[in-house]
């Protein structure tokens, strides 16, 4: 495909054979001392672009306005493994928490794009990069969209109110709408009672902006990819002074019906993965908190049985 065209400069290439070295599918190689295209299976992943010392590659496909920043600048020296401090990493992402208390200052425009394109730096399943991004811009945008979730929550509880028919459900083995009466009806109704009669918002707990992440169908792993994107953006929010909360309320109500889809200018055949809430945060803490503790399986290989 033309997207995925290679263009090598034989007059700048020195013949180092480093792009075929890194080639994941083995697209490029060595001929007559040169690099040279010869292959048709390119991820047009870069690899070879970012390890030519001469310059002389260009991936068609990669855009270079997706590398410039409007809110901040981004360094294009490769930062090698083990060249970043850990401690400060981890102090990231320790430090990073779900806001639930926004003040009402908007989120720039700018800044919101620059999250999408912070989240298209993480890895996808053979580069595919199919996820897609909506951003909410407005608190106007957002409570639209809350709308569209409340509604489809009120009709469940309407549903999940008739005894018989979660009974009968349950009978036939499809106890979701039992399962869903008895563990989150109540507090979904609490809190449709605060939207509609106090404009309390439970859901995206007053922010002013959200992003939905999703993908375009073909992908190898769209859902793994979309949380991938996901985290970048969450990690890189909370660097750029924002708050940020993922709504698994919402993603819930998209999956069961796909027409909440249709207003906001999403195609049916892309699936919404992540629902992010963002904004200015109105709370501080003083420090990072802990977690549970886990206990790592190990596996040390086994003799093959024959």
């Amino acid at each position: 495909m033309e997207e995925n065209r290679i263009n090598i400069d034989s007059d700048l290439c020195n013949g180092c054979g480093l792009c075929a070295g890194v080639c994941p599918t083995g697209t490029i190689s060595l001929v007559e001392g040169k690099a040279a295209v010869s292959g048709e299976d390119s991820f047009s992943c870069g690899h070879c672009e970012a390890v030519c010392p001469q310059g002389a590659i260009r991936v068609m496909a990669i855009d270079e306005e997706m590398s410039r920043y409007k809110t901040f600048t981004g360094d294009q020296q490769w930062l090698p493994p083990g060249k970043f401090s850990t401690s400060a990493l981890v102090q990231l992402m320790a430090s990073r928490r779900s806001c639930r208390c926004f003040t009402d200052q908007p989120v720039e425009r700018a800044m919101l794009e620059d999250l999408v394109k912070v989240g298209i730096t993480a890895p996808s399943g053979t580069n595919s990069q199919s996820w897609t991004f909506t951003i909410l811009p407005t608190r106007k945008a957002v409570t639209s969209f809350a709308e569209y979730i409340a509604s489809y929550f009120g009709r469940l509880n309407t549903t999940a109110e008739k005894t018989l028919l979660r009974l009968f459900l349950r009978l036939i083995g499809k106890g979701e709408l039992d399962a869903y009466y008895h563990g989150y009806y109540r507090k979904v109704k609490e809190a449709l009672k605060e939207w509609h009669g106090e404009g309390r918002d439970r859901l995206f707990h007053g922010s002013t902006a959200a992003i939905l992440i999703g993908s375009k169908p073909g992908a190898s792993c769209p859902a793994e990819d979309a949380l991938l994107a996901t985290q970048n953006i969450l990690l890189a929010a909370h660097s750029m002074g924002l708050g940020s909360c993922l709504i698994g309320y919402a993603v819930a109500a998209m999956k069961k019906d796909p027409s909440i889809q249709r207003p906001m200018g999403i195609p049916s055949e892309e699936g919404i993965h992540a629902v992010i809430a963002l904004g200015y945060p109105d709370e501080v803490y003083q420090r990072v908190a802990g977690r549970k503790k886990v206990t790592p399986r190990y596996f040390e290989g086994q003799q093959p049985r024959f």
